[in-house]
Formats: C-alpha cells, sequence, structure tokens
C-alpha cells in the first residue's frame, strides 16, 4: 500500500497541499502556516518518489489520486478541499474527478487539465550530472547544475530538495523514477467532470495555463474561475505568496 507522508497542523477543516514536480511538503509551507492559523486542518503531502513518501514504479494520476484518497481514509477525513500546484495540481484535479463526494472545493496553481509538450531536459541533465555524495556543500551543487540549469531560481528550487544526511548529501526525489514516469507526470487524462468549486490561479508570466486551454478547463471543471498574479511565473505561490495566499483564503472561506 502507498502510504503518502505528511505533515498536520492546526484545526478544523481539513485541507491537503500537495506540491509539483521535484518539490516536497515543505514547497507549500508559507500557505499552510496561513491556512493553520485561520483555523484549518492543514496536511501538506509528500507525493510519489518525492520526499519522505514510498517509490513507486508508476506515477500515473489514477494511481497517485488512490494514494490521496488511502492517506484521507487513513486521518479519518471524509471531506476536504485540496490545494495543488503544477504536478499536484493535476493530482488535485484527478482526486476530484475520481471521488467527487471527498472533494469539496479544489484550488489548483498553475497548471490545466491537458497533456503537455513541455520538457524538463536540461534539469534531469544537471540532476544526472553528478553524485551527491560526492559533494561537499550545496553551493558545490549549485555550481554543477549550473552547467545545466540557467535560470537561478529553478537551481534554487531545486536545492530545497538536496538534504544533508548520515549517509552524505542526497536527492529527496527519485530521479530515475521521475525520469521514467515523465511521460505521466506531462500527460493527461480525464476521469469525468468536477461539479464544485473550482479556482484556476495563473502566472501572468507563465505559459502552463493559456487560452487554448480554456475549453479543456471548462468542460471538465463547468464552476471553474479563473485569477491570475501579475508579474509572476510557474512558482506564483514562492514569488507572490501573499497574494497566492490570499486569493487561496477567499475561495475557500466562500465555498467550504
Amino acid at each position: 500500500m502507498l502510504n503518502l507522508h505528511y505533515k498536520e497542523q492546526g484545526q478544523g477543516y481539513p485541507i491537503l497541499l500537495i506540491h509539483g514536480l521535484f518539490g516536497s511538503l515543505s514547497n507549500l509551507g508559507i500557505l499552510a502556516k496561513h491556512l493553520a492559523g485561520l483555523s484549518y486542518r492543514v496536511i501538506s503531502v509528500d507525493t510519489l518518489n518525492h520526499g519522505l513518501s514510498p517509490r513507486s514504479e508508476s506515477m500515473n494520476y489514477q494511481l497517485q489520486a488512490k494514494a490521496v484518497k488511502t492517506l484521507c481514509e487513513k486521518l479519518d477525513i471524509s471531506q476536504c478541499a485540496i490545494v495543488g500546484h503544477s504536478m499536484g495540481g493535476k493530482i488535485a484535479m484527478a482526486t476530484a474527478q475520481l471521488y467527487p463526494d471527498l472533494v469539496s472545493a479544489l484550488v489548483v496553481g498553475d497548471i490545466a487539465p491537458v497533456a503537455y509538450q513541455h520538457n524538463h531536459t536540461a534539469v534531469f541533465s544537471g540532476l544526472k550530472s553528478f553524485d551527491p555524495k560526492d559533494i561537499k556543500s550545496r553551493s558545490d551543487a549549485e555550481s554543477l547544475l549550473a552547467e545545466h540549469i540557467q535560470e537561478a531560481g529553478v537551481r534554487q528550487f531545486l536545492l530545497k530538495s538536496l538534504a544533508n544526511t548520515k549517509q552524505g548529501w542526497q536527492w529527496l526525489f527519485n530521479i530515475e523514477q521521475l525520469a521514467l514516469c515523465y511521460n505521466s507526470i506531462i500527460g493527461w487524462e480525464q476521469f469525468g467532470q468536477f461539479e464544485h468549486a473550482c479556482l484556476f490561479i495563473k502566472g501572468e508570466n507563465s505559459d502552463y495555463i493559456v487560452s487554448k486551454y480554456q475549453q479543456s478547463v471548462g468542460q471538465q471543471f463547468p464552476k471553474a474561475e479563473l485569477k491570475m498574479i501579475a508579474g509572476t511565473g510557474h512558482w506564483l505561490h514562492a514569488e507572490k505568496p501573499a497574494i497566492f495566499n490570499r486569493l487561496t483564503e477567499q475561495f475557500l472561506a466562500k465555498h467550504i
């Protein structure tokens, strides 16, 4: 059984937070702390092959949604709201479509219910270019990543999942398995319509939610709302956390 690792804080109506590719449950930590302070029960999740969650040979969204459902059963949660960013947004959408009675409301950060043509070739090249056990510091890792990844923000995001353990430095995600599952991660299979409230939050400078995807969003999430955060990209929750938190807070207060 795929028992997801999680962190829980606060009390009240349950809200699950699901991070994106190459991340961990700490990525939505600012939002988690904010919502916990508003009297919500916040459960932050490590997805499969990330953080301290199990390693899995499959990462299709039906399996990942089932893992979320299993966690809810373990925590005696019969209904919750879910906030997901990027890949985590797809996991959230799949969970809502497959288990609509479980999900009362949905917040999706900068991702659409479509198959993408995006690639992370440079990221995988950088991650595979060295064995973290051979480095002496985090700055060593950044220098090696910089040979493949130009964007400093992307490097800093990845380095959040580099841990200094008793066995030496190591990534908290399974690089090989993520590469093998990559087509599933960027892909999408519709599992039905979600008839409850749903908020999509787009980063103005990101190309993950564009006009050509509006039809897919409307067909699968007929009650969807769209908000945009100006001057930010795909990592909108990290770049403009106050605005992202406020939009999420206002939406949840209205719909749960």
